[in-house]
């Protein structure tokens, strides 16, 4: 899927020609960072494992001449959160796609306490930090700008063998229906982007067997084409199905559907 010469010029003349995207070294965060590339936009781009980061630097430039920023860095900790923002203070990103999150799943009384207090700092505490700094910069020097956040069809309600996971973007889809209007009188527009599953290296680092799993080519480029026009986006006909329908059944059934959804997902587990 390619991105319009509309939507791009459209972008561009709105936000200005730099993007930052984290988590940009696989799936979602790749893929928008590949659109971006060959829609014509500049890239500040993060991740933790630099040989991909410069691998992809070398891609975007040599395939679409894009100039390229690597920051690499582990943004579950805050030295690296306030590097990337100290790193970026001097370009202001117009759109700022906060992608870097990972998950976990199977039985939380058998969890890793420490991946998953890693998880909380990055899936929110890192989102929290950059939207607070990028925002304020971009208020202070009266730019439009667009911050889009990565929420999960997961959201909407508890999901067993998911729990922690589900509350992490729970808490990124509530704080981003409550930052919206705050941030839309600072000229600054809101995209909540809540995908279901897609194929990447989530579901490996997640321990899940997923079915029914979008191609990252099939997420990007209807999230880039939402940003300043929509306020949540639920890409893939699975997402769809589940939040839309859902919507009027009882909340303690939703947790039961999704919890039969996610045991699907961690059945070889052998711990639902």
């Amino acid at each position: 899927m390619k991105l319009s010469i509309k939507t791009a010029q459209r972008l561009m003349k709105k936000y200005g020609s730099w993007v930052l995207i984290t988590g940009a070294t696989s799936g979602i965060g790749r893929e928008l960072a590949v659109k971006f590339a060959e829609a014509g936009f500049n890239l500040v781009i993060t991740g933790r494992r630099e040989a991909l980061l410069q691998e992809l630097c070398t891609e975007l430039f040599e395939f679409h001449r894009a100039e390229i920023i690597p920051v690499s860095g582990d943004l579950s900790r805050r030295e690296d959160v306030e590097l990337l923002l100290r790193e970026t203070a001097h370009l202001s990103p117009g759109i700022a796609v906060l992608n870097a999150g990972f998950g976990t799943s199977g039985n939380f009384l058998d969890s890793d306490l420490e991946s998953e207090l890693n998880m909380l700092d990055l899936n929110c505490r890192a989102v929290l930090l950059l939207t607070h700094g990028l925002a304020r910069r971009l208020k202070a020097a009266s730019q439009p700008g667009a911050i889009v956040l990565m929420s999960s069809m997961v959201a909407f309600q508890g999901v067993p063998q998911a729990a922690h996971y589900a509350a992490t973007k729970a808490w990124v889809q509530s704080l981003g229906e409550g930052l919206r209007p705050e941030l839309n009188a600072a000229g600054i527009d809101l995209l909540i982007a809540a995908p279901g599953p897609v194929e990447s290296g989530f579901a490996a680092r997640a321990n899940m067997k997923m079915s029914l799993s979008l191609r990252p080519e099939a997420v990007g480029v209807p999230i880039i084409s939402a940003i300043g026009r929509r306020s949540t986006l639920l890409p893939g006909f699975l997402t769809k199905l589940l939040v839309y329908n859902l919507r009027m059944v009882p909340r303690w059934a939703k947790i039961r559907i999704m919890g039969k959804v996610m045991g699907g997902f961690t059945r070889h587990q052998g711990t639902a």
